[in-house]
Order: C-alpha cells, then structure tokens, then sequence
C-alpha cells in the first residue's frame, strides 16, 4: 500500500520564490520520494506521477462537483469550495459546465460545443497573424518589448473579443474582470481579492446581460448569439447558463493563453538552438512546437478533483468527500513517460502532456487555443531575430496558474 505522507507548506511552499522562479526541481523530488502527499493547508492529496494524473483525469469517480453526490461532506471543505460569501461568484463560477458533472455537463458541454463548431478556428487565424505582426513590428522598431502586455495579452483577446462580441475600448475591462475574478481559485486567496472578485463577477454579470439583450434583438456573427441559438432536441442555455459560460470563455480564453504565450517565449529564450529550430521551419514546426511548450511550461499547473465515493488509488485509500490535487507540471515532466523531460525540444513526436485536462473536462476551447499559440509562437520566429530578457520576470504568484505578469524583452529583427 502506498504511505500517504504529511507535508506541510514547509516542505512544499507553492509561494516560496525558489519554487515560483522553477518548481521542477521539486516535482522531482516529489515524483521519487512522496508522488502521493497529503498537504494540511491545501486540505488535498495531492498526485504527481503522469499515470495518476492522466487516470484521475479519466476516472469517473472522481469530479468537478460533489453538491448532489450522496454521502456527507466535511463542512468547511464545502464552504472553502462553494463559499456562501461569494454568492454571485459561486453561481455563475462554480455554475458553469467545467465544474459540473454528468448529466448537467453533458447537456451543457453538447449546446456550448455545438456553438463553437460552427465556427472553424482557422477563420480567425488571419486576425490573429495580423495582430501578432503588429505587435512584433512595432517592438522591433524601438527595440525592445514587454511581451506580456505587447504580445500575449492581444493575442488571445482578439479572438475572445470577437466571440463575445466585444468593443475594443471595453476590453481592458473585461481583462481586469478576468484577473479578480481567478484568483479566488488558489489558497492564497485573501479576504480583499475575494471581495474584488465578487464585485467583478456581479459587473460582468450585468455587462453580459445587456450583450445578451441586445443579441437576441439583433442576432451577429459572434459566439453569444451562436449560444443563444444553440439547440438539442429542443433544448437550449438558459439565462444562467448563458452568462456561466461567457464568463467561462472569458477566463479560459484569457488567462491561460496569456499566460502559455509568456511561458513559451520565456523558454524559446532560455534554449536559443530550439528557438532557431523554430525560425527555420515556424510553420511547418508551429504545431509541435505548441505542444512541447504547453508541455515544458504548463499554464495550468494544478487541477481539482473531489472524491465521489470512497476507493483505493494506486494503493492509496481515498474517502467520498475529500479532495485531490493533480500536479499537471510534474506529471508533464515525468520520466517514465517523457524522454528527457527537463529538457526543451520543439520536434518531440511522443508528447503525452495534460495540459489540456482529461476525460469528459477536456478543454472545449482546445482547438481555439492551439490556434492562438501556434500564431504567436510561428510569428514570433519569422519576424525575431535575436531576443532576450532584460530584466527578472515577474511571476504571477499562484500554484493553480504558472505564468508571467512581465517579460522584459531586447528584441531585432530578422
């Protein structure tokens, strides 16, 4: 039987900065000495090996929701999960299909994914490329970049304003909306960005309730009215649904995507012979590329599962209503599936990364977001020359999100 150790934030500190600047080192050490660990703060145990990862992922004892799984559940477990003080934030946050299960995720995921396949993602492809040259022409010109704002953040917000339908002048907003409204799932969450995050979820809320409005009056192009129209048998989103998953798309859309475009150049930075790689075949390369980045780096570096009934994993005895911790980044690093896996290398051809989640939860927007990677890491090549980092990166300090708040950036042209 596997021994579950104790480990406490003294051993495994997400916020140390050690950690923050590289926390592979550490996934390591986990992965060889203690792959299942119970840690008191987080009240998770937590999974570092790929094969536990990845089968988690697939296993539907395991979920998104425990609210109307029989058995009962530790109180403050419940309330850190769904925090009744959070109450706008709990509705529409935890209401949205990527924290449901069956039958009520199929039923969504089937309408939201019908919307999204009536628009193929290589229509956007031509914006995005339009956007990223761009961005890289007006940094070359002065010759340096500050690639977080410049580049990884209009990316993605190009292709999510056009799903949602949004102005331009608006979308700094909705951005600000996104970053409060995230923070409230990690542990490091204090009582204020809490507070912040209710206030943004209650303003966008009320934003898309006007966008809804006016769709349905005035039908458009857009995602919003795709998933107004959406029908299964007659079957459509309701009011709740609709606005869950626009705020969904937003965060989804935004965060990680912005955050694997930071990680991504930050290591074709690091590893100078991959990144010429790269300039030498960026489109053929491209798609590789993207995910031996997404796999190097991960955005999302660790995911939430509850436990819907009692089991034994790989040894290890797991009761209905406690929570596990899956560690994306280790698993993504892990040696007995990954060859070489502290290593960069852009033409791997067997890459078993999760960083797009498993099992019925896989990412719906998965197809959008290779798009949008792919662009920025193909343009970034073909119009850089040399590149490098000026300054330290400043970290977004989080354990459930890996990235980059700024990435300073010396910058020439081909």
């Amino acid at each position: 039987m596997t021994q579950v150790g104790e480990i406490g934030l003294g051993d495994f500190d997400p916020y140390s900065p050690d950690f923050l600047d590289n926390p592979y080192p550490t996934y390591v050490r986990l992965r060889k000495e203690s792959p299942v660990f119970f840690d008191p703060e987080w009240d998770l145990t937590f999974f570092a090996r790929h094969a536990d990862v990845a089968g988690i992922l697939k296993d539907r004892r395991f979920g998104r929701d425990i609210r109307g799984v029989s058995g009962e559940i530790d109180a403050r477990r419940y309330a850190r999960n769904y925090p009744a003080h959070l109450p706008t934030w709990n509705r529409f946050i935890r209401g949205s299909f990527i924290d449901l299960e069956p039958p009520r995720h199929t039923r969504l995921r089937r309408l939201v994914q019908s919307a999204f396949t009536r628009r193929s993602t290589e229509t956007y492809r031509a914006r995005l490329e339009t956007t990223a040259a761009r961005a890289i022409e007006k940094a070359v010109d002065v010759g340096t970049m500050e690639a977080i704002s410049e580049y990884a953040t209009p990316i993605p917000l190009v292709m999510i304003a056009d799903l949602l339908g949004i102005p331009e002048e608006q979308q700094p907003q909705l951005v600000s909306w996104s970053h409060d409204i995230v923070r409230v799932f990690d542990q490091g969450c204090t009582e204020e960005e809490g507070k912040r995050a209710e206030a943004a979820v209650i303003a966008f809320v009320a934003y898309i309730r006007q966008v809804l409005e006016e769709r349905r009056s005035t039908p458009g192009s857009d995602l919003v009215s795709a998933l107004i129209a959406a029908d299964h048998e007659g079957d459509h989103l309701d009011e709740d649904e609709l606005i869950a998953t626009c705020i969904l798309t937003l965060n989804a859309g935004h965060e990680a995507t912005v955050h694997a475009i930071g990680n991504g150049l930050l290591a074709l930075a690091s590893y100078p012979d991959e990144y010429a790689r790269l300039q030498n075949d960026p489109a053929g390369l491209a798609g590789r590329a993207t995910d031996e980045l997404l796999r190097f780096d991960s955005p999302l570096q660790m995911f939430e599962r509850w436990v819907l009934e009692d089991l034994t994993w790989s040894g290890t005895p797991l009761r209905h209503g406690t929570k596990v911790g899956l560690l994306f980044g280790a698993a993504n690093h892990d040696e007995s599936v990954i060859a070489n896996p502290e290593g960069l290398d852009l033409q791997r051809s067997v890459n078993p990364h999760v960083s797009f989640g498993g099992g019925v939860h896989y990412c719906v927007g998965a197809p959008l977001a290779k798009v949008e990677l792919e662009v920025a890491f193909s343009s970034f090549a073909s119009r850089v020359g040399n590149f490098e980092v000026t300054e330290r990166p400043d970290r977004v300090r989080s354990l459930v999100f890996r990235g980059l708040r700024s990435l300073p950036l010396s910058v020439s042209s081909r």
